[in-house]
């Protein structure tokens, strides 16, 4: 076996257990159903959700299209041998195949739509950043303005997804269209593409970290996420691929690398404001790299740093775009909606975006620690005291995942996610899904049917378009 497995515990897990993982199921399932019949009456009451398929921001509307078909071949290929091949391919190929899967179920569920609206004018609605590239002219102009325009109800507001972020996820796409890249279609495609990417970024790092038989398990629920139902299209599937890019890079030895994912996630903080909290998921990488770690930390905070103070220098401070944002956010939908039902119905429509193999996963991740579930002791062997959890931290299948719930979980106590965190989540979901590795190899083909299941489910019984 490849790199550094998962701990021998685990491999031996009692089949009895399996019944907890049944308990755990029927837990996530009484939730949703909860999530939704309370959704129902707060909707026919005319609460001010403002989801009419509460908890996910969609409409009931049953309907089938031209990527049926395709979805359901990609799915019945990886159930049927996606976790049987990952464990004996070679790792290029793995990688390379696993990215053209996803990018073909994420392309497939998209399409259940149609061409137009489930793909090249998602993007182009009011309320997206496309409605605002043809008014930037000039971009240092725009970074200097960005935040007098955030507030709602003045004759030059940004549109809605514009205004709630910082200034990076507009220019993004002003990028595109300045190359000759413009418009819906090229726009979705790239949300498509770069969404994707974390079927390679997530194993690479799990492999950087001395976890590489992890990676090959993780990898057909990266796969067949039914979060790709809104990684095609929405901006958040870019986000969440250049979140997972940045934090691999982390992870890989020497000092190049993580200034580059610092770079990369320094970026990141102008792409969301909310993703300040992926410094939760950047230092457990730190803390579970083999090697080198003060290194690496340095030069991925240098990395942010630099980031920081061009962008800073360049017009555009992130804290004062902050607060206006929250200013705005409560200009708008927020006001209305509860916090006493999002607050818990949020975790429901997370359970839709990662699939209903979460809830298990995470019970057999963090068991794992009563069972060994540690990383690897250093040469040197353990430090005493308060150093001992950095120098012999969990496992990366546990501390991962588990650092994917302390930043979700942060996110909505703040009560600034009320709502579609089903793809404003897809950053943490993926993270939350290397807990899969824990799994039984011979339960692996079922959890896979059931979170396709999932997918088709929600793409054909819901409008998940905005």
């Amino acid at each position: 076996m490849e790199g550094t497995t998962l701990p021998a515990a685990v491999v031996r897990w009692p089949v009895h257990r399996c019944r907890a993982d049944l308990v755990a199921l029927g837990a996530e399932a009484a939730l949703l159903v909860l999530a939704v019949v309370v959704g129902a009456v707060l909707n026919a009451r005319e609460v001010g959700l403002h989801a009419d398929a509460a908890p996910l921001y969609a409409t009931w509307r049953p309907h089938l299209g031209w990527g049926t078909p395709a979805a359901l071949l990609v799915a019945g290929a990886v159930i049927a041998v996606g976790a049987r091949w990952t464990r004996t391919a070679g790792w290029v190929v793995l990688l390379a195949t696993g990215y053209l899967t996803s990018v073909a179920w994420t392309l497939s569920l998209a399409l259940v739509d149609g061409w137009s609206t489930g793909f090249a004018d998602r993007l182009t609605a009011q309320a997206e950043y496309l409605y605002e590239v043809p008014r930037v002219t000039d971009v240092g102009a725009t970074l200097a303005g960005f935040t007098g325009r955030i507030l709602d109800f003045q004759p030059d507001s940004w549109s809605t997804h514009t205004a709630g972020h910082p200034p990076g996820a507009l220019l993004v796409f002003v990028g595109l269209d300045r190359v000759g890249l413009g418009g819906g279609a090229v726009a979705a495609l790239a949300c498509v593409l770069v969404g994707a990417s974390v079927t390679i970024s997530v194993p690479v790092a799990l492999r950087a970290l001395g976890a590489a038989d992890a990676a090959r398990a993780v990898l057909p629920f990266l796969v067949l996420l039914p979060g790709a139902v809104w990684v095609g299209a929405s901006a958040d599937g870019l986000f969440t691929g250049a979140v997972a890019a940045g934090l691999a890079l982390l992870a890989v030895r020497g000092w190049v690398a993580p200034a580059a994912g610092g770079l990369l996630l320094g970026g990141a903080l102008y792409l969301s404001y909310g993703f300040v909290l992926v410094g939760v998921l950047a230092l457990a990488v730190l803390a579970l790299r083999p090697a080198g770690r003060v290194a690496a930390l340095l030069a991925g905070a240098a990395g942010v740093a630099a980031v920081v103070a061009a962008v800073t220098v360049a017009g555009f401070r992130w804290w004062d775009g902050y607060d206006l944002v929250v200013e705005r956010y409560y200009q708008g939908w927020a006001a209305d909606r509860p916090y006493g039902y999002w607050v818990w119905a949020n975790v429901a429509a997370l359970l839709l975006s990662a699939g209903p193999v979460l809830g298990p996963a995470l019970r057999r991740a963090v068991a794992t620690l009563r069972r060994g579930g540690y990383a690897p002791v250093p040469p040197s062997g353990p430090a005493p005291g308060t150093w001992a959890l950095l120098r012999r931290p969990p496992a990366p299948t546990v501390l991962l995942p588990v650092a994917a719930a302390v930043a979700v979980l942060a996110g909505d106590l703040s009560g600034l996610s009320k709502a579609e965190v089903e793809r404003i989540w897809l950053p943490f979901a993926v993270w939350l899904l290397v807990a899969t590795a824990h799994l039984p190899p011979a339960t692996r083909r079922w959890w896979l049917a059931g979170q396709a299941a999932t997918a088709l489910a929600v793409n054909h019984l819901l409008w998940t378009v905005s």
